[in-house]
């Protein structure tokens, strides 16, 4: 099967000897059953890679751009991962076995870009999840895809600041604190600030909820102080609590 199932969703020859070498029989049938669906009509090309995730953009079947995330088996940090899982009530009973933690935190991105798309937080839409491949929004202008904040400077710097802590504050009375925020994980798109790779956002009663979610607001501090703003740790602290009305 392996290459001869993948035309049928890949075009290209050089990206589809790659998707061949990078990725398993069982994740090629389940692109395969995406694109059954309908939510994916072929993959164009590599938007970026990593070593846990290759991000692809893709059109559906109705013409538009999609993008679709792929977690790897072999070479994702399942260990990592777990410590983001334990705890989280959603999501107990997993094994211990690299694929079954793949699977839960694809599924974990997919439930946690709802629920700050139910917030009105600006994240990429959810479309579909299926084993380790989700499919989102694509994010960029005339199928470009944008770029990340560590790349792309905010044009208006205190613009982008209380965006950002409106997305921390908002998030958290949603019930989750994003746990890896950073320039790492933004996109600047024409000035539209975007979160990203939100599969590791635990719930506020997670047992390093605290830890994460200070980590992240000393994130944003650090990146904004380089970009010219004097904001403390405690600064940005009080701004955050200030959106939650104190508490």
């Amino acid at each position: 099967m392996g290459e001869d199932r993948v035309s049928d969703f890949i075009k290209e020859e050089d990206l589809r000897k790659h998707f061949v070498k990078v990725f398993d029989e069982r994740t090629i049938l389940a692109v395969h059953k995406l694109a059954k669906r309908g939510f994916i009509d072929h993959l164009e090309y590599l938007v970026s890679e990593g070593k846990e995730a290759s991000v692809f953009r893709a059109v559906d079947k109705n013409g538009n751009f999609v993008a679709v995330k792929i977690y790897k088996i072999e070479t994702s940090n399942f260990r990592k991962m777990q410590d983001y899982l334990t705890g989280d009530p959603r999501f107990g009973g997993i094994s211990n076995d690299k694929r079954s933690v793949v699977f839960a935190w694809t599924k974990k991105e997919y439930k946690n870009l709802e629920i700050a798309t139910k917030a009105k937080l600006d994240v990429p839409l959810p479309i579909a999840s299926f084993e380790n491949c989700l499919v989102m929004e694509y994010i960029g202008e005339n199928g470009d895809a944008a770029k990340k904040m560590k790349d792309n400077r905010p044009e208006n710097v205190e613009k982008a600041y209380e965006t950002l802590v409106n997305f921390i504050a908002v998030l958290y009375k949603a019930n989750l604190v994003h746990s890896d925020l950073s320039e790492y994980n933004i996109l600047n798109d024409k000035g539209r600030v975007v979160v990203i790779d939100i599969g590791q956002a635990v719930s506020r009663n997670h047992p390093k909820a605290k830890e994460f979610f200070e980590r992240d607001l000393e994130n944003v501090a650090k990146y904004f102080r380089r970009l010219g703003m004097k904001k403390s740790y405690e600064e940005i602290y009080a701004d955050v609590k200030g959106k939650l009305g104190g508490k």
